[in-house]
């Protein structure tokens, strides 16, 4: 699988930022078929740091309704990747 395909993107929330301050941790959204191996590797590539350890959650999709019709959202994982110590952070919005 390719680096560019494992993580989707970062998620953007109030606990990852402040899994971000306290505990040098940064939150991924990624491929349902990736590993934490694969995960590892594609973080050390695309951002250039040294990863301590990877996390994963398997996340269902929730049921939705539009009008009397009921739909279902696609299941997910995210990645909660903690560098190790001396790393400089993974900024994802610098500047705004």
């Amino acid at each position: 699988m390719n680096m560019h395909e494992v993580i989707r993107g970062p998620l953007i929330t109030e606990k990852a930022a402040e899994l971000k301050d306290a505990t040098h941790t940064v939150c991924f959204r990624v491929a349902v078929e990736a590993n934490k191996t694969e995960i590892k590797s594609a973080v050390e590539k695309l951002f250039g740091v040294k990863v301590d350890s990877v996390r994963t959650m398997n996340m269902n999709g929730k049921l939705k309704r539009y009008g009397r019709f009921e739909g279902k959202r696609a299941d997910w994982k995210k990645a909660f990747v903690t560098l190790r110590e001396g790393e400089t952070m993974i900024e994802f919005f610098e500047g705004v």
